[in-house]
């Protein structure tokens, strides 16, 4: 069982995870150089958003992933990351359900996120959830791939 505590993008924890993250997309980036922008606290606190740490089940941080709103109704998944020796236990997928709650609560309609086609496994996960291929709703240099899931009608 994992749990998922709220805490500041700067937080010392999440801040440690984000830059985990960070330096795992861009030792695997193709197509050019990856642009690491650490996200701005106050886009990822209610009711702009919200971001998450990981915990297993013994208390330890293991992952991260954000909510922020794109505009009222629209929110947008950002840096979901799980570190390698916990994927294929599921936890991937909670925490995107999880994230989709916590949009919903604050008013999301729908919800989008961007990611590069070298990540196969976040693709599976987001097409088994719900999401859809769309057309690009931004500009970020590291995606190459754009979907969006309606949260209600």
């Amino acid at each position: 069982m994992v749990a998922f505590i709220e805490r500041a993008t700067d937080d010392p924890i999440a801040h440690a995870l984000l830059t985990e993250y960070f330096t795992s997309r861009e030792l695997g980036f193709t197509g050019g150089t990856y642009r690491i922008v650490h996200p701005d606290p106050a886009r990822f606190t209610p009711p702009a958003g919200v971001f998450l740490v990981v915990e297993d089940d013994e208390g330890r941080p293991v992952g991260c992933g954000g909510i922020r709103s794109l505009d009222p109704t629209r929110f947008e998944v950002k840096h979901l990351f799980l570190r390698p020796e916990t994927r294929g236990r599921g936890w991937g997928g909670s925490l995107l359900r999880e994230l989709e709650r916590r949009a919903a609560d604050l008013g999301a309609v729908d919800i989008v996120l961007d990611t590069n086609s070298s990540l196969a496994s976040a693709a599976a996960l987001y097409r088994s959830a719900g999401y859809e291929d769309v057309e690009p709703y931004n500009d970020n240099p590291n995606a190459t791939n754009w979907y969006r899931k309606v949260l209600a009608d």
